[in-house]
């Protein structure tokens, strides 16, 4: 019961999916019992992806075949997934860009993401990151539709599955007291990161007896290559992790996991 009550809670802090009234009295919070919850992150991805990728399917099977309807569904389905989660991740990827941009002193760098402002650097990261969104997943669309509806269910799962990565490997910095990560601040422990992995590999089960291309390797290689770019930026010039830069590792994983199902569908992999 206690793993329901944590997968509720996940839900509770990274979406909008209302979890109120008596269910929330009965799931409760700590500090502890929020960053267990931090294991269900691929679950939530799982959940968030489905209904972004069910979106996507009714758009493309419903709109004229033209070729702005890929479009449309791409735009449709990644501001319905905004929706969902509140844009916590995209938040993350902004605040993570002003202050990496804004300065090269890591205190300052840190102050700066503080700052609810969104500034010039947060501005185009967004705009650089919805726009690639939409094109990689209106070209997968072009490419196999089913493939793109696919694509939206892993990628939001095995871009969940970094982060834990991350916390798991490096320090948590900042204003710990005031930090939107205080409650990760601690590492998280062996087994809350194989619940997280079991998570991801489950989903990932589903979608491979769904489809079985090979295309899939190369989407989750290039996940993984930007988890591992993206903790040597936090190691470099903050010297650890921040809830930011937690939202931005999903943010990259993402658009990395549509580039590298594009790039192998594009060279002939799945054929």
């Amino acid at each position: 019961m206690l793993s329901v009550r944590h997968w509720l809670l996940a839900l509770q802090f990274f979406t909008r999916i209302p979890v109120t009234g008596r269910l929330a009295a009965w799931v409760g919070y700590s500090p502890a019992m929020l960053r267990a919850s931090a294991a269900h992150m691929p679950a939530i991805g799982a959940l968030i992806g489905a209904l972004a990728a069910a979106l996507f399917g009714l758009l493309l099977s419903a709109l004229p075949l033209v070729p702005a309807a890929p479009w449309v569904a791409a735009l449709a389905s990644t501001a319905w997934s905004c929706w969902l989660t509140g844009a916590f991740h995209e938040d993350g990827l902004a605040d993570l860009a002003d202050g990496l941009g804004g300065s090269y002193d890591r205190e300052r760098a840190l102050e700066i993401m503080k700052d609810s402002r969104i500034g010039s650097f947060g501005s185009v990261a967004l705009v650089l990151a919805f726009g690639l969104k939409a094109a990689l997943l209106a070209t997968l669309a072009q490419v196999d539709g089913a493939l793109a509806v696919a694509a939206l269910f892993g990628a939001h799962v095995s871009s969940r599955l970094a982060p834990l990565f991350v916390i798991a490997t490096l320090p948590h910095v900042g204003d710990t007291p005031r930090s939107k990560s205080k409650p990760l601040a601690d590492a998280i422990s062996a087994g809350a990161l194989l619940t997280g992995t079991l998570w991801w590999g489950g989903a990932m089960a589903l979608l491979l007896g769904w489809r079985t291309d090979p295309v899939w390797g190369a989407a989750l290689l290039a996940t993984a290559l930007s988890a591992l770019w993206m903790r040597r930026l936090l190691r470099r010039r903050l010297q650890g992790f921040t809830g930011d830069g937690l939202g931005a590792t999903q943010q990259v994983g993402e658009i990395a996991f549509y580039l590298g199902l594009a790039i192998a569908a594009g060279t002939g992999v799945a054929a």
